[in-house]
């Protein structure tokens, strides 16, 4: 093992990581202060705090300076093994916060596996993609990594503890820079939108918006761009008109299928026609073109029963209150308007420190965990809001850029990893805060109350700052 080198460490990093927990004390103080000022007792949040942010202090110390770089390859599997149990003993036998069995109580202290099992799993990722013969073209190797990404997401799931099994879903990101494909990208995003497409419209705008696309996709993969745009626009403007021709007609025969069956039932017979056209030519873009059509008609049909009865009734009503749906601010959507409201009347600079009256007073629930943010928004105003995203911004970056000069594989796996968890957690929190996704509940790194998610970013970040500061001291 070569001789550390403090030269070698990354310093802005630190500076960051420091900076965000500093700051993110001022405001779970401000958030939780009484009235009558400090209080040194250890119900009080802001003084909890303190003992979590001294106890990482010391956890980042003994991975810089005491803890070999080598365990963490050797310990890849064991490490995971036990988080995974963990994840589904706590479903059992933990105790239950908001809604969610996913806590250990030991004493006054709560531990949360969720979070300490994003490290267990990046490990592992970036142990299994850095040996020289592994390849996603593999089926072998590419189930591994989905076995490896799903247990955890499931398990995560079983506590209803949404907002960290989405973080997993950015995993992929580090998936596709070691060589997957994207289409598995574009085809969760295409998903995604046409769940809503279905929820906020229906289903039969889906089915034109979905055809749309695959036509349009067809005519420039067969190098008629024109022609065929131009083909796909008629279709899908004769189908237009499928609804007033079953409504001017309720005793015919049109009557008997609801408009969207008809534009299933057209576009799929013309699709399978195609897609068994295209094999017998051996034209696999179009053939999967064809398939990928049939199957965003499943997707769009098993909609309703994904959302009635898969989705419990709270998520249903977040979802419909995120999507304009329905309206519901004294209700369901109530965190959200509160955190808008303190987040809009913060303005430019904020009120101050300790000058926020929604904070102050209560109004925004989970003001010093999820919703921290609007904390910010409202005493800090848009300065401290930017401020704090351009910290997040240049943390990311610098460790993507950091990763991407490393030499060793493993080293550079496990830097996206640590990238791609800060920012899913971050995109997640602070959307969820200003209304552009659901209420699921994930804390904001660094700055959220928190003891089990303030140790596992610290873990995270400081595991990658030992193996970067290691190499570069060759």
């Amino acid at each position: 093992m070569p001789e550390l080198n403090l030269k070698k460490l990354d310093w802005v990093v630190i500076g960051l990581y420091l900076g965000l927990v500093i700051f993110g004390w001022m405001n779970v103080f401000s958030s939780s202060v009484a009235e009558d000022g400090f209080v040194f007792n250890f119900s009080q949040k802001y003084v909890m705090d303190l003992i979590w942010i001294g106890s990482a202090m010391a956890l980042a110390v003994l991975i810089l300076f005491v803890i070999p770089s080598q365990v963490y390859q050797a310990i890849d599997w064991p490490f995971y093994g036990i988080m995974v149990f963990l994840l589904v003993a706590v479903a059992f036998v933990g105790v239950e916060v908001n809604g969610s069995k996913s806590w250990f109580a030991l004493g006054p202290f709560r531990l949360q596996p969720a979070e300490f099992s994003k490290i267990a799993t990046a490990i592992l990722l970036a142990s299994l993609m850095s040996k020289y013969e592994f390849k996603f073209s593999n089926p072998r190797d590419a189930a591994r990594i989905a076995m490896v990404l799903a247990l955890p997401m499931l398990a995560i799931l079983l506590e209803k503890e949404t907002g960290s099994a989405l973080v997993y879903l950015g995993f992929l990101i580090v998936c596709y820079r070691e060589g997957m494909t994207g289409w598995l990208l574009i085809v969760g995003l295409l998903s995604i939108l046409f769940f809503i497409l279905t929820l906020v419209f229906s289903s039969f705008v889906a089915i034109l918006v979905l055809a749309a696309m695959i036509g349009i996709a067809a005519a420039f993969y067969q190098h008629r761009p024109v022609t065929g745009s131009v083909a796909t626009a008629a279709a899908i403007t004769l189908l237009a008109f499928i609804p007033r021709l079953v409504e001017a007609r309720p005793d015919s025969f049109l009557s008997r299928f609801p408009a969207d069956i008809w534009a299933a039932l057209l576009t799929g017979a013309t699709a399978l026609v195609l897609a068994v056209i295209s094999w017998l030519h051996r034209n696999r873009s179009l053939r999967n073109l064809m398939l990928g059509f049939l199957l965003g008609l499943a997707l769009i049909f098993s909609v309703e029963f994904v959302f009635e009865k898969v989705l419990k009734e709270h998520q249903r009503a977040r979802i419909e209150v995120l999507l304009g749906i329905k309206e519901d601010p004294m209700g369901v959507g109530y965190n959200v308007h509160q955190s808008l409201v303190a987040i809009g009347s913060g303005g430019l600079a904020g009120k101050g420190f300790l000058g926020g009256t929604q904070t102050r007073f209560d109004f925004v629930p989970e003001q010093s965990t999820d919703f921290i943010f609007c904390t910010i928004g409202e005493e800090w105003g848009l300065i401290g809001t930017l401020t704090v995203l351009i910290a997040y911004l240049t943390l990311i970056l610098r460790l993507i850029s950091s990763a991407e000069k490393q030499k060793d594989n493993f080293v550079r796996i496990y830097g996206w990893c640590v990238a791609v968890c800060l920012l899913m957690h971050v995109v997640i929190n602070i959307c969820m805060t200003i209304g552009l996704m659901p209420v699921i509940g994930i804390p904001l790194p660094m700055l959220s109350y928190g003891g089990s998610s303030l140790w596992a970013f610290t873990i995270l970040l400081f595991i990658y700052l030992r193996l970067d500061m290691e190499k570069n001291s060759y």
